[in-house]
C-alpha cells in the first residue's frame, strides 16, 4: 500500500468519526417534527403544538407536528424507534404509549426502554369524568346513585382500549363497585361527538382535550382524578372530594427521542424544553389542565420504569384486555 494510499484512508477515517461531532456542533440546521400517536384534535396533538412554536423559536428551526395514529399509539411509537437518530424527528408519548402499552399488547414491535432516549416529562394529565348534558345526574352522588340502580346501563366512552380514558374509567368501576359498559373509539374526537349526542352517558377524558367543552358548559363535569383540583377548572372537585375519598388517577406527556440520539443532542433539547416548560410554555400547560413537570432524562426514565410496573398490576387487576 503506497503512502498516498495509507494518507487517503487516514483522512477518510478521520472524516467519519468528525463527522458526527460536526452534525451536533451544527444541530439543529434544518426543520425538525415532533410525531404523537393519536389524531389530530387529541390531546396530544394540543400538547405537541403547544411545544412546537416556542421550541423551535429556541431553536432557530421550524418544528412541525405530526400525527401518526393507530394502535393505541404504537403506529407513531414505531415510526420514531426505528427512524433516523439524528435529533430532527422527535415522539410526544404518554404513559400509554410507554408504560400501559407494554401490558397490553402480548408483543411490540419495539422496546419502550431500550429503544428510546427519554428527553423530559412535559407534564402530568388529569382526567376529568364528564357527562352528557341532557343525563339526568349532575353530581358524582347522583351518577353513583344511577349506576348502582342501573347496572351495565351507563355506556362510557375512550379512546381505545388501554389508553388513560379507559384505565381511568376501570380504575373508577372497580373502586367505586359499579357496573358500567366501556365503548372504545379510535381517538378522542369521536368520543366527543357521541358524547354530545347522548349515545354516551359518560367519559373520562384527558383535561386538555375537553377543556373549552368544558368551560362552555356543554358537558357536566363531576370531577378530577388528580389528589388535586385543576388550575384550569378550578370549580370542579376531584373524585375523592366528591364521594369517593382515596381515588387518584393521572398520567404523563413526554418528549422522546430515538435511542442511539447522541447524548449532546438530548441534553440540548432537555435544556431547552426544561427551561420552555419552567416559564410561558408552563403557564400555557396549565391553562389548558395540565400539571407541568420538567425533568432530567435520568429522572424520566425512572419515572417510566416505575409506571410499567405501576400500570401492569392496574391491567392485571382489572382484567382489561384488548378487542
Amino acid at each position: 500500500m503506497s503512502r498516498l494510499t495509507r494518507l487517503a484512508l487516514s483522512l477518510a477515517a478521520l472524516a467519519a468519526i468528525a463527522a458526527p461531532a460536526l452534525a451536533q456542533d451544527n444541530y439543529p440546521n434544518r426543520p425538525l417534527k415532533i410525531v404523537h400517536g393519536f389524531p389530530a384534535g387529541a390531546g396530544t396533538d394540543i400538547v405537541a403544538r403547544l411545544v412546537a412554536d416556542p421550541l423551535g423559536k429556541a431553536l432557530g428551526q421550524v418544528v412541525v407536528v405530526e400525527p401518526r395514529s393507530g394502535a393505541g399509539g404504537n403506529v407513531g411509537s414505531e415510526y420514531v424507534a426505528k427512524g433516523p437518530a439524528d435529533g430532527y424527528t422527535l415522539y410526544l408519548g404518554t404513559a400509554g404509549t410507554h408504560a400501559i402499552n407494554v401490558s397490553l399488547y402480548k408483543t411490540l414491535p419495539f422496546d419502550v426502554q431500550r429503544d428510546f432516549a427519554p428527553i423530559t416529562i412535559l407534564g402530568d394529565v388529569p382526567n376529568v369524568l364528564v357527562l352528557n348534558k341532557g343525563f339526568a345526574p349532575k353530581s358524582l352522588q347522583d351518577f353513583l346513585a344511577y349506576a348502582r340502580a342501573n347496572p351495565g346501563k351507563i355506556n362510557y366512552g375512550s379512546s381505545g382500549n388501554g389508553t388513560s380514558m379507559h384505565l381511568s374509567g376501570e380504575q373508577f368501576k372497580s373502586f367505586a363497585k359499579v357496573d358500567l359498559t366501556h365503548i372504545p373509539y379510535r381517538g378522542s374526537p369521536p368520543v366527543t361527538t357521541d358524547l354530545l349526542s347522548g349515545q354516551l352517558q359518560a367519559a373520562f377524558y384527558q383535561v386538555p382535550t375537553l377543556l373549552g367543552q368544558i368551560k362552555d358548559g356543554q358537558f357536566t363535569a363531576v370531577g378530577v382524578t388528580t389528589a388535586q383540583r385543576v388550575k384550569a377548572i378550578p370549580d370542579v372537585p376531584t373524585l375523592a372530594e366528591a364521594g369517593l375519598p382515596g381515588f387518584s388517577s393521572s398520567t404523563w406527556y413526554g418528549l422522546f427521542a430515538p435511542a442511539a440520539t447522541p447524548k449532546p443532542i438530548v441534553e440540548r433539547l432537555n435544556k431547552e424544553v426544561t427551561a420552555l416548560i419552567r416559564g410561558d410554555l408552563g403557564k400555557k400547560f396549565e391553562e389548558q389542565g395540565l400539571i407541568p413537570w420538567p425533568t432530567t432524562p435520568e429522572e424520566f426514565a425512572k419515572v417510566i420504569a416505575d409506571d410499567i410496573k405501576k400500570w401492569g398490576a392496574i391491567v392485571a387487576s382489572t382484567n382489561t384486555k384488548l378487542d
